[in-house]
């Protein structure tokens, strides 16, 4: 999904992507549980959700519990993973349109989860706790946060080294089987966007959250407390105004000054404002950073795991409940807390909102911060004309927002963007879960989690004899509705205020229909009513566009090696040796990735030679070698790269970037697995393998 350039196009693999699933069921009620899936994705998605209920469908009776009430489809929210999968038209533009191979991969890899883990269920006990995590994030739009009311502010002004502007607390979920009390995983809460790698980077990963699941998950491999198989989940949470890139925004013009506080900008334009990581001056597009964002959020939770160990916070109340709403924001009316009426708007973006920030700017003469209806871009002021101008009413509606792409009220050839929203909740015991469809800035997300601690406060207490309610936000979840921001921040209209789709009135009406259902919460509530009939037209449910939607994506033509080669052949090999630290390059004769996403599998693996008579796991050429590393490790990059369009020719570069843990004086080699597509469209797999090589 990148940043939305058209130019950003994928080129290989630094790190694959996964569904991680986590049901939590009541014992005494197995119809009562909820599912948490955390995908490697931008957001969750409509379409997605509706496939993944599919597919739920069709794997039999027993799975006839999971429904819209109990699944939430949340994203970690990289910023480095495929496009082209979403629902509606508006982030299908820069992606060439729908790309339905990517769509599959995510739907049947979310469902395999699910099926894992549903059997996989099993008594056990849940604990949580919280800690601090430092240096993973920074306020990227601190000038409107300091536009929320002082003494709310200061509420959360801890100290010199923590003024609140973000939150630094990560929540932790820890699972265990009561069979034998190995701990299976945890799910953390924790904000900072996936934006570590930069738009110039052309390479899958899961960004730092994906970076901080892959370390944990390795940490227990030699853990006796822990069981084989442990998943560690890291979901965001009010991620709206946060950023990993920790040193702040700079001017990358050579002045060697900070962007402006006010608007993000260097000499009156966004594009040279870029916000720097831990290890902004690695050339690596960002690929440093990330993994230190990744790592100090992992350290956090690591620790805290640990102490969970040994001092556990149970949740003893075994209660599950869930319930999820569709709700229509294009015109919602409603009562504020003080009694004025208020209302919705159809969906509508700002001119901030092209003007990207600091993670990553956009384009033309657009600044965040800007309420006036200006640009000297004649492409904008085309495309504005051409798709659709607000009326007046929709103009008042989003004061003081200046409206730049009325994407509510455009229905053709589909629908541009949500109107129709989902609006969730789950608890398990205290645990109050919200599952948020947009991106939540900080303190709109301690409003939204502070209204839900107060009314289900008054549940607990009757129930739990006074225990006071932990509240979480995750997402984004289920769809993509943008930001929700304050209305102080709102008024700023910085990116997140101008992307905030539904007025000025967005948080306060999600918190609305949060506590207008939030009763379902407490144990002896009946359950929540069943949606409708989408099928039959019955309820009121947001659009699939997943089989009308257009695609101009290309589809691989052929393959073909260069002439007096074959696929898989070593072009460039590796040396004899290499020094601990140093990377291990090999080219080989290539073929499209796309031919076979190898999903389960690897396009890329380092082997090392046993020896002392021990032997590997494979048997033929395989018996005596053991993989030790395979594309879904950081240090192993897939490259590819198209070295003739007409041809039909590729290569593919594979590096290893080899770490302490490998042994000096082994023996290693390097093997490539592709798939090569003929004229005729049949798909051949192949394979390829470098010399043998040592550490030295």
């Amino acid at each position: 999904m990148g940043y939305a350039d058209p130019k950003q196009v994928g080129t290989g693999l630094r790190q694959r992507l996964y569904s991680r699933a986590f049901i939590i069921g009541n014992l005494n009620h197995p119809e009562e549980r909820f599912i948490y899936l955390v995908l490697d994705t931008q957001s969750g998605d409509t379409a997605i959700r509706y496939g993944i209920l599919d597919g739920l469908r069709a794997l039999g009776p027993e799975y006839a519990m999971y429904n819209h009430h109990n699944l939430a489809v949340t994203g970690t929210h990289s910023h480095a993973g495929p496009g082209g999968w979403l629902n509606y038209l508006l982030p299908q533009v820069t992606s060439m349109g729908f790309d339905r191979q990517g769509y599959r991969a995510i739907v049947d890899g979310a469902v395999l989860s699910i099926k894992r883990a549903h059997e996989s269920l099993q008594p056990g006990y849940l604990s949580i706790g919280t800690t601090k995590v430092r240096g993973a994030n920074i306020n990227r739009s601190l000038f409107a946060y300091l536009a929320n009311p002082e003494e709310e502010r200061a509420k959360y002004n801890v100290s010199a080294e923590d003024d609140g502007s973000v939150e630094k607390e990560l929540t932790l979920l820890k699972f265990q089987r009561a069979s034998d009390d190995k701990n299976i995983g945890v799910l953390t809460w924790f904000p900072t966007h996936g934006t570590s790698l930069y738009g110039n980077n052309t390479l899958i990963a899961g960004d730092n959250k994906g970076v901080a699941a892959y370390l944990f998950e390795r940490s227990t491999m030699n853990d006796s407390s822990a069981a084989e198989g442990f998943v560690a989940g890291f979901s965001q949470a009010n991620v709206g105004d946060t950023s990993p890139n920790v040193l702040g925004a700079w001017c990358e013009d050579g002045s060697g000054q900070m962007c402006t506080f006010e608007n993000s900008t260097c000499g009156g334009r966004s594009q040279a404002c870029h916000g720097r990581g831990p290890f902004f001056n690695v050339p690596d597009n960002g690929a440093s950073s990330c993994f230190e964002i990744g790592k100090r959020q992992f350290e956090a939770a690591r620790a805290l795991y640990d102490s969970l160990n040994d001092n556990s916070k149970p949740i003893n109340n075994p209660t599950v409940k869930a319930f999820h709403v569709f709700h229509d924001m294009s015109n919602f009316s409603f009562l504020l807390p003080n009694g004025s009426q208020v209302r919705t708007c159809p969906a509508a973006l700002g001119y901030s909102f092209a003007a990207g920030t600091s993670d990553g700017p956009g384009a033309f003469d657009f600044t965040q911060h800007s309420g006036n209806e200006t640009t000297t871009s004649p492409i904008w002021r085309l495309v504005r004309h051409m798709l659709k101008e607000p009326s007046s009413e929709q103009k008042a509606c989003h004061y003081p927002k200046p409206v730049l792409l009325d994407v509510g009220e455009l229905h053709s050839p589909y629908e541009w963007t949500p109107n129709i929203v989902d609006v969730q909740i789950f608890r398990v015991g205290h645990l109050i879960i919200i599952v948020s469809p947009g991106e939540a800035t900080t303190m709109a997300g301690r409003r939204w989690k502070e209204a839900v601690r107060h009314a289900s406060a008054s549940i607990l207490l009757q129930e739990d004899h006074g225990t006071e309610p932990v509240v979480v936000l995750g997402g984004p979840a289920n769809s993509y509705t943008h930001y929700i921001t304050t209305e102080e921040e709102y008024v700023i209209q910085r990116y997140e205020g101008a992307s905030t789709l539904y007025g000025p009135h967005t948080l306060a009406a999600y918190i609305n229909v949060t506590l207008s259902h939030i009763h379902y919460l407490a144990t002896d509530a009946q359950p929540p009513p069943p949606h409708g009939d989408r099928d039959a037209g019955q309820g009121l449910f947001p659009p699939d566009n997943s089989n009308v939607s257009l695609s101009f994506i290309r589809p691989v033509v052929y393959d073909r090696p260069p002439w007096g080669k074959k696929f898989g052949d070593v072009l460039v090999d590796v040396k004899p040796k290499y020094r601990k630290g140093e990377h291990v390059h090999v080219v080989f004769v290539g073929a499209n990735p796309r031919n076979n996403l190898r999903l389960e599998g690897t396009f890329a693996a380092v082997q090392q030679q046993k020896i002392d008579g021990k032997t590997g796991e494979g048997q033929g050429e395989d018996a005596g070698w053991e993989t030790v590393r395979d594309d879904s490790d950081w240090s192993l990059v897939f490259h590819w790269r198209r070295t003739n369009e007409i041809l039909g020719t590729s290569e593919v570069e594979i590096v290893w970037e080899t770490e302490e843990w490998a042994e000096v004086g082994a023996v290693y080699r390097i093997r490539y697995y592709g798939d090569a597509k003929s004229l005729g469209g049949s798909v051949t797999p192949f394979e390829g393998m470098s010399s043998e090589f040592m550490l030295v």
